[in-house]
């Protein structure tokens, strides 16, 4: 049963808690991603399950609510339950998520109502799933890096987040088999995994950080709530048709949306920068390894989120059908050949969590930035019809790239926060990816509609008139959003039928009629347009991950500060630190300040102690609490010993470093002293 373990004692639960902690928070993290992307594959079956046409004009917001609901909450909330974590216990929290993700589940796979009930009660129960896997994203992080020392940091956060990305692919082949077969069981799969993982955590999982006591910041999670959500629905509404125009971004419910959500997310910064509080960590921001981490992670995930939708498109709408899969078959195949992009995931995710163990995050999250970027040019310079062996290479070659920057990129992150708020900054580096995924769909649903609407109407004219479609039929077709072909494409949709209707393909032929909703015609005649959107989405991916790869550089290299004795905890790299320049003129090893119980400066002694117990060091804190203490240029494992001048409510503190040559900069918060009886 989840028990409470004072920090830094991890190592008293024994060398199998860790991997404990790994198994679990790997399984709740796969689960919360493979869901996230299970129903794009599985949507046709979904909707045919409650009798539902997706591609109707007032269905789309079904449609598209169902793909990004469960996102845009897991987007909003997982800030704030990393801050419950820190307060009432990152395990509990975690357990609980895992309880209502269950739940959830369950109720998803029962769903008996049809038509427009039967996707409101879908986009409700995912909504309510989301609050589950909001709660895993938010704590598993933080639970893995209090768990596993940071020697072993990268390997740990590398699998977990691997798992993570590789389940957002996964659950493309998850959905292509089991919707066909019945489509309550793409909900149903969740459920035992679920089941199991709570009963696990519940058992198994212990609280190995110090709770800290704080009050819910009401104010600052409203505000980030309702301007988070008011942006990402103006990005959904915005890729709909609007009056005249392709797209609604025109649309005073957009622009309301977007231009209110920022002004509300301002007035959530200037909340946060005045409370004692908040759920938003903005000095955290002063970090320059956890600024850098987070700007390359949301880059990535704008240039990795839009690619599932993409490939999903040009396979299931494009290259499969005029490859000889039926339009049944095509989610399934669509999966299926998407797997050299997973393997790659699983390959390079951990192996590179253990080299920038031992030599740091920075080349490998740059290199892998690089890579991604090659391969997605490479990628647009493919023709539509390409070939399968060169387009499976640059798949894994993609893979490889994001698992080569994943773990490392995950690891400097946490590594570079204080541990008492992993939670929060566990959270916060989760909104920005799920939220940069939304954004991505925006993004890039955007660019492929800009490169279809210039030439689709031309070449569905053009295609449907040599075909024998009258005319004005021809003309009425061509004038249609672009938006209904391109969500016809990522359902594996031939909607010429639909379109066309039984008299006019009576009035063309058997023949002609047999050739138009065949599996070559509506492919083919997208395949121009398709890619003049596609070389525009790629370019974009490319530019992101270029840049991601150049915040990367700054990531911060090999971790140099381990995990704090109790009672004292590192708190990381120090923002500004004047104190930093010199140790009695020898080169400072370590410098930081000392912090009381309340986070305050206070006066104390350091000493800096070698691995055989010899004194290197010794020197006092300055008015403002800062100390910088020299090892004579000699790297290796030191402790930092501070004690307290005033022998009052603080109590002295060992922290644990391990100089590499470079200052290594840290912060201290002292315990509470104990009173012994």
């Amino acid at each position: 049963m989840t028990s409470t373990v004072a920090a830094g004692q991890v190592a008293h639960l024994g060398p199998r808690y860790k991997w404990i902690a790994l198994t679990n928070t790997t399984l709740g993290v796969l689960i919360v991603t493979i869901n996230m992307s299970i129903l794009l594959i599985a949507l046709p079956d979904i909707f045919r399950g409650i009798a539902l046409d997706p591609l109707r004009p007032e269905n789309i917001s079904y449609l598209l609510w169902l793909i990004m609901g469960y996102l845009v909450v897991t987007a909003v909330l997982v800030v704030t339950f990393g801050r419950v974590g820190d307060m009432f216990g990152r395990t509990r929290m975690y357990t609980l998520g895992f309880a209502v993700f269950t739940v959830f589940s369950i109720l998803l796979a029962v769903t008996w109502l049809q038509g427009d009930a039967g996707a409101i009660w879908l986009i409700v129960m995912r909504v309510l799933q989301g609050i589950g896997g909001a709660l895993l994203l938010a704590n598993s992080t933080a639970i893995l890096t209090d768990a596993f020392p940071a020697s072993q940091r990268g390997l740990a956060l590398g699998i977990n987040s691997i798992a993570a990305i590789a389940g957002s692919f996964l659950g493309l082949i998850i959905g292509g088999v089991l919707a066909p077969l019945a489509w309550h069981l793409v909900f149903v799969v969740s459920v035992p995994f679920g089941v199991f993982g709570t009963i696990w955590a519940w058992a198994k999982l212990e609280e190995t950080s110090e709770r800290h006591a704080g009050r819910i910041d009401w104010w600052g999670n409203v505000t980030f709530a309702v301007g988070l959500v008011a942006v990402l629905m103006g990005i959904t509404y915005g890729i709909q048709p609007y009056g005249g125009h392709v797209m609604g971004w025109t649309s005073p419910t957009v622009l309301v949306c977007l231009i209110g959500g920022v002004v509300v997310l301002g007035i959530f910064v200037a909340i946060e920068r005045r409370i004692p509080h908040p759920m938003f960590h903005l000095s955290l921001f002063s970090i320059r390894a956890f600024t850098a981490g987070n700007v390359a992670n949301l880059l990535s995930a704008l240039g990795r989120g839009g690619l599932q939708f993409i490939l999903i498109i040009w396979l299931q709408g494009i290259w499969l059908p005029r490859h000889g899969y039926d339009y049944e078959s095509t989610p399934l195949w669509a999966g299926i050949y998407m797997v050299p992009l997973t393997i790659g995931f699983l390959v390079a995710g951990p192996l590179s969590g253990v080299l920038s163990d031992r030599h740091g995050a920075r080349w490998y999250a740059g290199g892998g930035m690089l890579i991604a970027a090659i391969s997605f040019l490479l990628m647009g310079f493919l023709p539509v019809d390409f070939s399968y062996p060169l387009f499976a290479v640059l798949l894994a070659v993609n893979g490889l790239a994001m698992g080569l920057f994943s773990s490392p990129n995950r690891a400097a992150i946490m590594n570079s926060v204080p541990a008492r708020q992993r939670g929060a900054a566990a959270g916060m580096t989760a909104t920005f990816q799920n939220g940069a995924t939304v954004l991505s769909i925006g993004i890039f649903f955007s660019m492929l509609i800009l490169g279809l609407a210039s030439t689709l109407p031309a070449a569905l004219y053009g295609g449907l008139t040599g075909q024998g479609v009258p005319g004005d039929v021809a003309g009425r077709i061509a004038e249609l959003p672009p938006v209904s072909t391109l969500f016809a494409a990522l359902l594996g949709y031939n909607p010429i039928e639909t379109l066309l209707g039984p008299d006019v393909l009576a009035q063309v032929g058997p023949q002609q009629a047999a050739f138009l909703t065949g599996r070559s015609f509506f492919p083919e005649l997208i395949s121009g347009p398709f890619a003049d959107g596609l070389f525009l989405a790629l370019g974009f991916a490319a530019v992101c991950c270029l840049v991601a790869a150049v915040a990367s550089l700054f990531d911060g290299g090999k971790p140099s500060v381990t995990d704090a004795e109790a009672p004292g905890e590192a708190l990381g790299e120090a923002p500004d630190f004047a104190a930093a320049s010199s140790a009695g003129g020898r080169p400072v090893a370590v410098a930081g300040r000392i912090l009381g119980p309340g986070e305050g400066p206070v006066a104390a002694v350091l000493t800096l102690v070698d691995a055989r117990g010899h004194e290197a060091d010794r020197a006092a804190t300055d008015h403002a609490g800062h100390f910088a203490l020299s090892a004579d240029g000699r790297p290796g494992d030191y402790l930092v010993i501070a004690s307290p001048r005033d022998h009052g409510s603080a109590a002295p503190a060992v922290t644990r470093v391990s100089v590499n040559g470079s200052p290594v900069h840290i912060d201290v918060v002292l315990g509470e002293r104990t009173a012994v009886r």
